[in-house]
């Protein structure tokens, strides 16, 4: 069960199809923007984790395992270079995260809607505003999983398979990582 498409982009891009490896950048990148924004909470440091993937994706193209999924071998590259990064930062840089990057503040806010009036659109963008936070809060091994799980969408199986732990762990870190969140989020919403 491997998507046939990533696939076959892999194996003309390890060729040397720049047309196939411009094909995965423009698939991918967006996801991977998505993914280390969500992490670092920082718009720079998430276009750099883009251009870092890819470059690693580019050089190690000729180590991709056909038999995995391209798309969980490409979150593992990027997910790493997010937990490199946030170990490398400081430890107070939590208190000005938000500082650095208003202008993003949540990708669904972008999304233009017809149908709700400005009173629900703050509503809205408030709660965003304070999930985001709390999952901001969370400790390291749980927020990259809770992101994989419920902005990137993945499987616990392919979450096992980007971060190498095994099932069971990431389960156990989903339910801790929930309960967190509930119990930060009780007070606030």
């Amino acid at each position: 069960m491997v998507d046939n498409l990533d696939v076959r982009l892999a194996k003309l891009a390890r060729k040397g199809d720049q047309r196939a490896f411009a094909e995965i950048v423009e698939l991918y990148k967006d996801k991977i923007f998505h993914l280390a924004y969500r992490m670092l909470n920082n718009r720079h440091e998430a276009e750099d984790i883009v251009q870092e993937t890819f470059l690693r994706v580019y050089k190690n193209l000729d180590r991709y395992d056909e038999n995995q999924k391209f798309s969980t071998w490409i979150y593992r590259i990027g997910t790493n270079l997010c937990i490199d990064r946030l170990r490398k930062r400081k430890p107070s840089y939590s208190l000005d995260a938000d500082m650095n990057d208003q202008e993003g503040m949540d990708g669904y806010s972008m999304i233009p809607s017809d149908d709700r009036s400005p009173e629900t659109e703050m509503l809205l963008s408030e709660t965003q505003r304070i999930i985001h936070d709390s999952i901001e809060s969370l400790p390291a091994k749980y927020k990259t999983i809770m992101l994989l799980r419920y902005i990137q969408d993945l499987s616990l199986q392919e979450i096992s398979e980007v971060l190498d732990l095994p099932v069971t762990t990431i389960k156990t870190r989903v339910h801790r990582g929930r309960e967190f969140l509930r119990k930060k989020l009780e007070f606030k919403l």
